[in-house]
């Protein structure tokens, strides 16, 4: 049985940060790397920072192949995984295109999925293994205008439940983050377009979010980040299969 340590160093560990180019990837992906972990990064784009940075489109099979075959190779077996690759889109249910709405769950959902499959068996095999996803409160309390993105978070709660019990017996570990609004480069994308239907400005419409916040304040990408480093460290190895509110107190 795996113990609980005091220990949060991750020298010695490889991770795995997708969407690791900005937001709360990036986040993640320093908190990790400070802690002693060699990370890899991956992203559309392919920039980013970490110990490796690659090109990865979780939507595609073969990227995903592919980059985590260059993690094996130059980096070693993987045992953390952050999915944190994201997307949303605002339009009301009616008004979703197939593509649009298709590009949401593959990122979102299937994306993960994609990551776990490709990576589970090793680290079942090694006995040791940590996978958090990097889910919403979206998942719990749903809004108007972001049906693909609730959808897709709630899946990804079911995926994470399953994907917990499935590792169980082999000490890895299985969970989901969900933060509320976080001050990042996809809250500044959703409050430029609410700017355009509200008439008033994209600062305007980040401090209504952060007032609406029963702290009234965005949560920081760094603080979800330590919340992952803490999951990844193996300090409470009986942590598994929750969807871990990053709330604030708000209900979205």
């Amino acid at each position: 049985m795996p113990s609980a340590s005091s220990d949060r160093s991750l020298a010695g560990r490889v991770a795995v940060v997708t969407g690791g180019a900005s937001g709360i990837g990036l986040a993640c992906v320093r908190e990790l790397g400070r802690l002693g972990a060699a990370v890899a990064a991956g992203s559309r784009r392919g920039e980013g920072e970490g110990r490796l940075v690659a090109a990865l489109d979780v939507r595609d099979p073969a990227s995903v192949a592919a980059f985590c075959a260059r993690i094996e190779e130059e980096l070693g077996p993987p045992d953390i995984l952050v999915n944190a690759a994201g997307v949303t889109i605002h339009q009301v249910v009616e008004g979703h295109g197939e593509a649009d709405w298709l590009a949401v769950i593959d990122t979102n959902l299937n994306g993960p999925f994609r990551m776990i499959r490709a990576l589970l068996p090793g680290m079942k095999a090694r006995k040791r293994g940590c996978i958090v996803n990097i889910a919403s409160t979206a998942a719990r309390s749903a809004t108007a205008d972001h049906a693909a993105y609730c959808a897709s978070k709630t899946g990804l709660v079911g995926l994470t439940r399953a994907v917990a019990l499935e590792g169980a017996p082999f000490g890895v570990t299985c969970t989901a983050v969900s933060p509320t609004w976080v001050e990042t480069e996809m809250l500044r994308a959703s409050a430029a377009t609410l700017a355009r239907a509200s008439g008033r400005s994209q600062e305007q419409e980040i401090a209504a979010m952060a007032a609406a916040n029963p702290q009234g304040r965005l949560v920081q990408p760094e603080e979800v980040a330590a919340l992952v480093a803490f999951l990844a460290s193996g300090a409470a190895p009986a942590l598994t299969m929750e969807d871990i509110q990053v709330n604030a107190g708000a209900i979205w």
